[in-house]
């Protein structure tokens, strides 16, 4: 079963991630694996690849990078992870992520979760309303901001307008279960799953 999920990253000064002004809010739809320790966990990956790399660049590079680590995360299920795991565990006859992605490789495959895993939204619009968690990431400024800089908002199980609310609006209206830094999400939700 999915945990879907919406995470809508904003910018510092981006008081309630207005829609109305969409420069500073980009907005991912996530169709499974929603779930806090999930997320949180790769959002702190993602924070500390920006801040090694100095390549924060905002809300908007934030999210490309998002959906880029989370296709990451996904293609060990493709590709063989090391020599003693064999051919016929695989999902696809391919050895590298160029292979995988080839057109002819795609047939053999129902659904693959790399290709539909994550949609783009508009921020404007809302969400679909089958969401079961939001997520709201302030990004800070600077391609050398500290992980402490990053907070996160995780909204309560179901906590928000679902289908019939005003999803516009869900992320105004959600109830949220944690408000605070990255590393305190973290300790919160993930530290605690693996301990």
């Amino acid at each position: 079963m999915s945990t879907r999920s919406q995470r809508r990253f904003i910018r510092p000064d981006q008081d309630d991630a207005s829609p109305d002004d969409p420069t500073g809010v980009a907005q991912v739809y996530k169709h499974s694996d929603g779930y806090p320790s999930a997320v949180v966990h790769l959002l702190v990956e993602l924070a500390d690849l920006l801040h090694e790399t100095e390549t924060l660049r905002g809300p908007n590079y934030a999210t490309a990078q998002f959906l880029f680590l989370d296709t990451c995360s996904v293609m060990p299920l493709y590709l063989p992870a090391d020599d003693d795991r064999c051919a016929e565990s695989r999902a696809m006859d391919v050895s590298t992520p160029r292979e995988t992605v080839q057109p002819s490789a795609m047939r053999e495959l129902d659904q693959p979760l790399f290709l539909l895993g994550n949609a783009v939204e508009d921020p404007a619009i809302g969400i679909h309303g089958d969401e079961e968690f939001l997520y709201e990431i302030e990004v800070p400024e600077g391609p050398s901001a500290a992980l402490r800089e990053w907070t996160v908002r995780v909204s309560a199980h179901c906590g928000f307008p679902r289908w019939d609310g005003p999803t516009a609006a869900a992320f105004d209206q959600a109830t949220w279960q944690f408000e605070g830094s990255l590393p305190d999400a973290h300790e919160e939700f993930v530290s605690t799953d693996s301990g």
